[in-house]
């Protein structure tokens, strides 16, 4: 293995190439719609000369579910069938418009020992990284007593589109392969061991009363008071319900469970207008030691009892209030979830690829410094729960994960380069 180098001029060669491919697999569907391939044919060119077609050692398998969005396998056999796996780096990338931009997002620049582009950091860069450690590997011919794999998936960014990436893979039972061995989902930052990852559920709170003039309140129901009360109660709930739990320290999770607004909206009117309607949107953002399904089957509840008891919620001032009896008018609030909850992921840390990890972070990078976060990821708790041993490293930058003006650092991606080859040493 002391033979396998970073090679520097390789690797920002290839970078360049996928990065002139970002605009064309910027994933929001229906405006944008990524075609992976345009990616993998530079992945496929690169590694040719190694590939077993040309007679080396690596098996390569392009894999369509969707026409042009497809996802690589690559397989470097070992002497036994025991894995070691590197899956998540992934071929599409989020959105970014130039205007935004102080560069050309879709095209590599350097500026010093940063990497500057859309997908440089997230997740570009990382296809890039296990590429070169995959034909750095074979080129070298290296002895290996487990098969070493990389898995480079379509369609990361949106799960509202599924059947195309890795649960497509998973289902037609391509990887079933890769659970004798550590799986390292490649797609984190920071450099160091990612322990955990957060749930996720988007929602709208709507509630309706009844428009009147504002300076006849006592014919109104005021929709905009009814849903900031409703939602004060339905969080004092949850936090009752489902506080921080004792392993998130464990985990090193700098933050609890959470339930929050970040928008709030209503049909629009004159000052001096009470509204019909109101709403709230936000987010839960929870750890895996919550179940998310019972979490929004406890919020489904409570808005079922306050909507019964909607009387009893709290007002503001004498002419506040959420019904009119006289009318027989009551307000009412709907709870209205965006899509189904994503689940978080606690790592196995009791691992042999966990301490292989940590082992590999060391060498390179002097000490360990693991975390968890309660952003999410998709796709790897179904992966876990699916039976793969998942652990999480990454080399870009948190802070410009999505962000305008992503870059990363050659340095940096040097030295991850480095740890996957140290992972594959250190496990066992």
């Amino acid at each position: 293995m002391e033979n396998v180098k970073f090679n520097e001029e390789e690797f920002v060669s290839l970078l360049e190439k996928v990065i002139g491919e970002a605009k064309f697999v910027q994933n929001n569907a229906p405006e944008n719609i990524p075609e992976e391939d345009r990616v993998a044919q530079h992945v496929l060119e690169y590694l040719k000369p190694v590939s077993t077609e040309n007679g080396g050692p690596l098996k390569i398998e392009h894999i369509h579910y969707v026409e042009k969005r497809g996802n690589l396998i690559l397989t470097l056999p070992g002497e036994t069938d025991e894995t070691i796996s590197f899956v998540g780096a992934h071929m599409d990338v989020v959105t970014a418009n130039p205007e935004d931009w102080s560069f050309d997002p879709f095209k590599l620049t350097r500026d010093g020992d940063k990497l500057r582009g859309r997908g440089t950091t997230d997740c570009l860069g990382h296809v890039v990284l296990v590429t070169c450690v995959m034909k750095a590997l074979a080129a070298a011919n290296v002895k290996l007593r487990r098969t070493i794999v990389a898995v480079l998936i379509a369609n990361e960014e949106n799960s509202s589109l599924p059947g195309i990436g890795v649960d497509k893979l998973v289902d037609e039972g391509k990887l079933e392969f890769i659970k004798k061995g550590p799986v390292f989902w490649t797609d984190v930052a920071d450099q160091q061991p990612c322990n955990g990852t957060g749930g996720m559920a988007s929602w709208k709170l709507k509630a309706t009363g009844k428009l009147f003039h504002s300076g006849i309140p006592q014919n109104a129901i005021n929709p905009i008071e009814l849903c900031s009360e409703a939602l004060s109660e339905i969080q004092r709930r949850f936090y009752a319900d489902f506080p921080a739990h004792p392993k998130e320290a464990e985990y090193k999770f700098k933050s609890p469970s959470t339930m929050k607004p970040t928008q709030w909206g209503y049909p629009g009117g004159s000052v001096n207008q009470i509204p019909r309607e109101a709403w709230v949107c936000g987010d839960l953002r929870i750890t895996p030691f919550h179940d998310v399904k019972k979490v929004a089957a406890a919020i489904d509840g409570y808005v079922a009892d306050i909507n019964a008891n909607i009387g009893s919620l709290a007002t503001r001032g004498p002419m506040s209030k959420y019904e009119l009896p006289e009318e027989g008018l009551r307000g009412k609030i709907e709870f209205i979830w965006d899509g189904a909850p994503m689940a978080g992921i606690a790592v196995d840390m009791t691992s042999p690829g966990y301490a292989a990890l940590c082992k590999a972070t060391e060498d390179i990078f002097g000490s360990v410094n693991s975390y968890a976060i309660t952003g999410s990821l998709p796709c790897v708790r179904e992966l876990q729960e699916a039976g793969f041993d998942i652990q999480m490293i990454g080399f870009g930058f948190m802070k410009t994960y999505h962000a305008v003006d992503e870059y990363a650092s050659l340095e940096m991606m040097g030295k991850g380069f480095h740890v996957l080859l140290k992972v594959i040493e250190n496990t066992p």
